[in-house]
């Protein structure tokens, strides 16, 4: 290489401008002078064929159909898993047309079925033999009669649409599988975040992508024509291993062709589009209420997807750090065309390629596994933080957005509300994110959740208005957050284990999704425990959090070799504000005194 009079670089024998090299290559050692670190060329080559051009305007508006569907599924036992109001069958019931809510049932279900302390039939008790003198009474409180439990099954709400519930039972003693069948679906989504992290950082964003829309259309159309609960259970565990698959592999590629200064603005389309998915649901979930259909729906659905992913590009960053350069260099090339830079796709050549990139490709290996996210103490401590980070948040948020029925109001709109407060959080914390950066973002958005949540398990049960108020501010806090990480997790993790660490982020929060199911098993003990245990855990998260580094600004780095330096920098910046703190501290203290000793 070589500089000319012209002040070009000579690469091979073609010219090469500032223009089309990266800051690092055209300066040798370009410095950034807010980090001290080398920009890194990748990003310079983004900005070098168009940045944010029509081809990355084109690929954010096409991932955000994914986003669109990936609430749908994750929030579709709302609907899906409903409780109608039912009580037992009668013995000998012989009139199948009785149903709650039918002309003179009130007066035949005394007689059946003792009432609770609301006047309702009671759900899982039923007389072992009618009471027909109870008609005489006008308070039954004092009678002592022997009832059973419902050996007969149940008769439902018929003005309720058909859920799972309804179809297999889930009620009374058999309550619990309503909340381990949600469990579940989250279980394959904290398996596929492990599955699909690897497979994607081996083969490819494209091809991961691709294979988790072909798993979610077969194994979701499928759980539509379930025949029992168990066959449910099993689909929906593969459901969720796809989605996961989905979500982390269509941001990664979203994110990989996007330069470092957009990345926050697609981070924050990305996720009200993921928002916007739950008020798609409840529409859909009123238009369609037979479950079956409202799950089938949604599963076709990602046909559409399917059909434009063979147009999309490979992400030419994993490309260019797997050593595949003439294909990094033929999809670079592509997007310079679509972007009006034909010119200066034309002289990318997989040899200026290589030079940029040379120091960082050397360094990376060519599969990286779990353990790497351990190889060195900064990228270790990060990972363990970041990860309680995303683990907290996922529990609360699921925790709070999953039992929406519970506030006894109309479901669908209840869901909507749930819904709403998420976009205006979204957007404060996006401001938020680029005025004082993603640090101090997550961790007092946690604080604030896990606060307001706590508060709740003190209100008495007259407030049930109030506390879903709170309840849905500290949702809105939380789903800010969830924002805030996805992008915050990005930019942590370098190119050699980015999805590796996003994966573990995402197997963080469906871990934190599948246990917080089993906390409203546990509630049905003690209720005070879910809103105790929502709020305490993202307050934890809030000060392991102090401990990551701020990456506001910050090019992404491709090594974990230049992670662990920018760690260590961060780290000595912070222990050098610390140390002249405590010396100005001690010498405010000293003044008089000196004074004293100088006059003597």
């Amino acid at each position: 290489m070589e500089k000319t009079g012209e002040g070009e670089v000579i690469v091979d024998g073609v010219a090469m401008g500032p223009a089309v090299l990266p800051r690092c290559v055209w300066a040798n050692t370009s410095i950034d002078s807010h980090s001290g670190e080398c920009t890194m060329g990748f990003s310079e080559l983004l900005h070098t064929i168009g940045g944010m051009g029509k081809f990355q305007i084109l690929q954010t508006a096409l991932m955000m159909f994914p986003a669109l569907l990936i609430s749908c599924h994750s929030f579709l036992q709302n609907f899906t898993a409903v409780t109608p109001e039912h009580h037992c069958r009668p013995a000998n019931w012989t009139n199948g047309s009785h149903v709650l809510g039918g002309v003179g049932d009130g007066d035949l279900l005394r007689v059946f079925i003792p009432m609770d302390e609301d006047q309702k039939p009671e759900r899982c008790l039923r007389f072992s033999e009618p009471h027909w003198q109870i008609l005489s009474f006008n308070d039954t409180s004092s009678l002592s009669l022997d009832t059973e439990v419902c050996l007969d099954g149940w008769v439902y709400d018929q003005s309720v649409a058909s859920s799972i519930v309804s179809e297999w039972d889930l009620v009374c003693k058999h309550k619990s599988l309503k909340s381990i069948a949600q469990s579940i679906y989250m279980m394959g989504q904290l398996v596929g975040a492990t599955v699909f992290g690897v497979f994607s950082d081996r083969c490819g964003r494209k091809t991961a992508l691709q294979s988790g829309i072909l798993l979610m259309i077969a194994t979701g159309t499928s759980a539509a024509f379930s025949p029992s609960f168990l066959a449910y259970c099993v689909l929906r565990f593969l459901s969720g291993l796809a989605m996961t698959g989905i979500i982390i592999t269509s941001l990664c590629l979203a994110m990989e062709w996007t330069p470092t200064q957009r990345r926050t603005l697609v981070n924050i389309y990305t996720m009200h589009m993921i928002t916007l998915g739950q008020v798609v649901l409840a529409g859909l979930a009123y238009l369609i209420r037979p479950w079956r259909w409202l799950q089938g729906t949604l599963s076709v659905a990602y046909v559409i997807i399917l059909l434009y992913s063979w147009g999309l590009l490979e992400s030419a960053c994993w490309l260019i750090t797997h050593n595949k350069l003439d294909k990094a260099v033929k999809n670079l090339q592509a997007v310079a065309r679509l972007n009006g830079r034909k010119e200066q796709g034309r002289k990318l050549t997989p040899e200026v390629v290589r030079l940029h990139m040379q120091e960082d490709t050397a360094a990376i290996k060519e599969a990286p596994f779990l353990l790497d996210l351990f190889r060195t103490p900064g990228l270790r401590r990060t990972t363990c933080c970041i990860a309680l980070g995303w683990f907290s948040v996922g529990f609360s948020y699921y925790g709070l957005g999953l039992d929406v029925q519970k506030f006894g109001f109309n479901i669908y709109w209840t869901q909507v509300l749930f819904t709403v407060v998420d976009f205006p959080m979204k957007l404060v914390t996006g401001l938020s994110m680029g005025y004082f950066g993603r640090r101090i973002t997550a961790i007092s958005l946690q604080l604030v959740a896990g606060c307001v949540i706590l508060v709740t398990a003190f209100l008495p049960r007259d407030l049930n208005t109030f506390k879903m108020i709170l309840c849905l501010f500290g949702k809105g806090s939380l789903a800010g957050c969830f924002s805030c990480l996805y992008l915050y997790t990005m930019e942590l993790f370098p190119t050699e284990v980015r999805q590796m660490g996003m994966s573990a982020g995402i197997f963080s929060t469906r871990l934190g999704s599948l246990l917080s199911p089993l906390v409203y098993i546990l509630g049905n003990h003690s209720p005070v425990l879910q809103p105790v245990m929502f709020g305490l855990v993202p307050i934890l998260a809030a000060t392991t959090g102090s401990f990551l580094i701020e990456t506001n600004n910050r090019p992404l780095l491709n090594t974990i070799q230049e992670t662990e330096k920018r760690v260590k920098m961060a780290r000595d910046k912070q222990r050098n504000v610390s140390e002249n703190t405590t010396k100005k501290g001690l010498a405010s203290l000293l003044p008089e005194k000196t004074k004293v000793e100088c006059t003597v």
